[in-house]
């Protein structure tokens, strides 16, 4: 008799086997195209591409109908609407020859004009042996003839949950993600596996009415705070805003943040430096007001960023804690998290406090913060996230590729601006400059840091497409066109 059991087994081999054959039939084609003659790329008759697409829609449409028999299986709830395993993947079958069609009429294109879109179905493994040799050769042979990568649900070799490459991984330059995203796609090296992502919901409406885990950023996020201002205001309006830092050598670490803070609309922005050498006056920014550190402390803020360029001496340390006690709207940065790492009591010092504090770590900075290697920290983002938001009681952005923000009440984003120009010096001083702008001028702290976050990316984005970086982009660079991109959001009027 067959079980539900056994059918669910029956389903998960009968899938394995077709995955294992689509994946074989896919390289034996693209090898036959790239080797089959002395020429470097065969050209393909029209009726040889025509007869391809045609068989690539049967195979979308037998995939559609097995997707749906093993859904239906495993007893996915869709079938409660659908009535039957077969009709469900009648379903899936036409949605996927929807949302491939175009797919496939660029394939006839692209063959016509001599080259080739080599389409993969990602797995949950690392890839041994033959697979992993497919693997490196349709690398090899995109990168050799620029020839485009599409890759189907996720890049094999990625995994999709955290985005970290197995091993071999396909190197899409597009990926057609089914039901819902994955975050693998956009963080850790899901980036640079994936290209461009495209989600296509398959017309399953009761999956896309399930809360999600997490959410991709975006300005919905934070939308509604993006109103212009009232005429009938001062500086006073917009708050006061102080950076508490700048030890020796590290004082232009402070005037970045200062000055992003500024740009980005507080009404008064003190800086407090430690270096007792420091210049009285910032000459590229002469309305940041330079004040002792101590007497940073004694001034009236709305928000204050801790760790731009503060040093781990004994004097930093007092001065942390002098902060986490204070009734302001805190941000922690860089040797602040360091500090925090190494001193247990502040630990507690910083989860007692009234409301949340915003800790924006790199990497590194994370896994001391945990207690563990970076590599830990990395091979799942958004969990080490999640716990950091846990265990400090305190909102994160854990920086990186795909910078994944994390709450307090266990959601979490991932933001998909920026670029690798932004890993240079100074960004993250950047970044406390415009969450503490905001905080400053009363955004709530979650929206503060989902906004400044996702700003921060998109004015490094704009100079990038200007042609003024990757290489050579510097942070106070960043600082000018956040302010513009951020007035064009307000405003609604959003150039490139």
């Amino acid at each position: 008799m067959m079980t539900p059991k056994i059918l669910r087994a029956l389903g998960h081999w009968v899938t394995d086997r077709i995955w294992r054959l689509g994946f074989a039939a896919r390289f034996l084609l693209m090898t036959l195209v790239y080797s089959g003659t002395a020429l470097r790329r065969l050209q393909l008759t029209i009726r040889e591409t025509y007869f391809t697409g045609v068989l690539s829609l049967v195979i979308i449409l037998v995939s559609g109908l097995f997707v749906g028999m093993v859904l239906g299986l495993q007893g996915y709830e869709t079938l409660q609407r659908y009535g039957s395993s077969e009709a469900l993947g009648v379903l899936v079958a036409l949605s996927l020859v929807r949302e491939l069609g175009p797919v496939v009429a660029a394939l006839l294109f692209a063959s016509r004009a001599g080259s080739a879109i080599t389409a993969e179905i990602g797995l949950t493994r690392a890839p041994e042996g033959l697979y992993a040799e497919w693997i490196a050769c349709a690398n090899r042979l995109a990168e050799r003839d620029a020839c485009p990568v599409l890759a189907l649900d996720c890049p094999s070799g990625l995994n999709a949950e955290t985005g970290v490459a197995l091993s071999s991984a396909i190197r899409a330059s597009h990926t057609l993600s089914f039901i819902s995203a994955k975050p693998g796609l956009y963080t850790a090296d899901g980036p640079d596996h994936c290209g461009d992502v495209r989600i296509a919901d398959l017309g399953l409406d009761s999956v896309a009415e399930r809360a999600p885990d997490g959410w991709l950023l975006s300005r919905d996020d934070f939308a509604e705070r993006l109103k212009p201002r009232r005429l009938n205001t001062h500086k006073g309006s917009f708050g006061n805003a102080g950076v508490l830092g700048g030890a020796k050598s590290m004082v232009g670490a402070a005037f970045l943040a200062g000055r992003a803070a500024l740009k980005l609309g507080a009404g008064r922005v003190y800086v407090g430096l430690l270096d007792g050498e420091a210049p009285a006056v910032d000459l590229q920014q002469p309305e940041l007001m330079l004040r002792r550190a101590d007497v940073l402390l004694q001034t009236d803020l709305q928000a204050l960023a801790c760790g731009p360029g503060l040093g781990r001496s004994s004097e930093a340390l007092r001065l942390l804690e002098q902060s986490l006690k204070a009734p302001v709207q805190l941000v922690l940065d860089a040797d602040a998290l360091n500090l925090l790492a190494d001193d247990g009591r502040l630990e507690g010092n910083l989860y007692n406090r009234v409301g949340p504090a915003i800790l924006t770590p790199h990497p590194a900075e994370a896994a001391r913060l945990l207690g563990c290697s970076v590599r830990d920290i990395q091979n799942d983002r958004v969990r080490a996230a999640v716990e950091l938001a846990d265990r400090y009681r305190s909102h994160i952005a854990l920086k990186g590729c795909g910078t994944v923000i994390a709450l307090t009440d266990g959601r979490w984003w991932i933001n998909s601006t920026g670029n690798p120009g932004m890993a240079t010096a100074g960004m993250g001083d950047v970044l406390c400059g415009l969450i503490i702008a905001l905080l400053a001028q009363n955004w709530p702290p979650e929206m503060a840091l989902l906004a400044a976050v996702h700003l921060h990316g998109a004015a490094a984005d704009r100079l990038v497409a200007r042609g003024d970086g990757p290489v050579g982009l510097t942070a106070g660079e960043v600082i000018d066109p956040a302010r513009a991109l951020f007035n064009s959001w307000v405003s609604g009027k959003v150039a490139l």
